[in-house]
């Protein structure tokens, strides 16, 4: 059921504050970010409209940076699309315009927090548009990531910790140093069952964050 929205300033109408929300310029890009995290997510814009309440030719404008993105709106839509609204704010391509695409420097790393989950995540990855996505999670003390799958395949090191992953109803405990790969259309969980926080290095292919 989709969310019920405010009324929206527009495309083509001049954003003067009166509607409560401050906004985001559209030179800000963050349509770019928006709509290759959607598609990542394999998420239409109707879908991703309905949830946040807005149209789909105001979501498609907002895509195109055609128009101005009220800060209200954006925490539905990231919402919607199961981000936080930092996401769209955190910058890997700082400093050498070169870099842009290829490099990402550690402390310009894209960070997402899943309280519920007990995970935090950094994307080491210059964006979710390549073949691949790499990241490190820290997997708080007793977090555990309940049965999944999705396409593609994931592989992973474990950083430091213990991990205890299961994969088609297989149980492996992994410690400091540990690989593992696996197609991610397999069932599979991850849990950290001690009282230490548990790093993982993953490559997954295609990108699903």
């Amino acid at each position: 059921m989709a969310i019920q929205a405010a009324r929206l300033p527009q495309p083509d109408e001049p954003f003067d504050g009166a509607h409560g929300l401050d906004a985001i310029d559209p030179s800000a890009a963050i349509g770019e970010q928006l709509r290759e995290l959607r598609q990542v997510k394999n998420l239409p814009l109707r879908e991703v409209a309905e949830r946040a309440g807005i149209s789909v030719g105001y979501l498609s404008q907002l895509e195109r940076n055609h128009s101005r993105l009220p800060i209200g709106v954006l925490k539905r839509i990231s919402d919607a699309l199961g981000v936080h609204m930092n996401w769209f704010f955190q910058q890997n391509n700082e400093g050498d315009p070169a870099e842009r695409d290829v490099v990402v420097r550690s402390n310009n790393r894209k960070r997402m927090s899943f309280t519920g989950l007990g995970t935090q995540e950094e994307l080491l990855s210059p964006n979710l548009s390549g073949p691949l996505e790499l990241l490190i999670s820290t997997i708080e003390p007793k977090a555990d990531s309940e049965d999944y799958f999705h396409d593609g395949a994931e592989a992973g090191l474990v950083l430091t910790g213990t991990l205890d992953l299961w994969v088609s109803g297989r149980h492996f405990k992994l410690n400091e140093g540990d690989s593992f790969s696996f197609k991610s259309t397999e069932v599979h969980r991850c849990a950290n069952v001690t009282d230490t926080p548990t790093r993982v290095l993953w490559v997954i292919t295609p990108p699903h964050y």
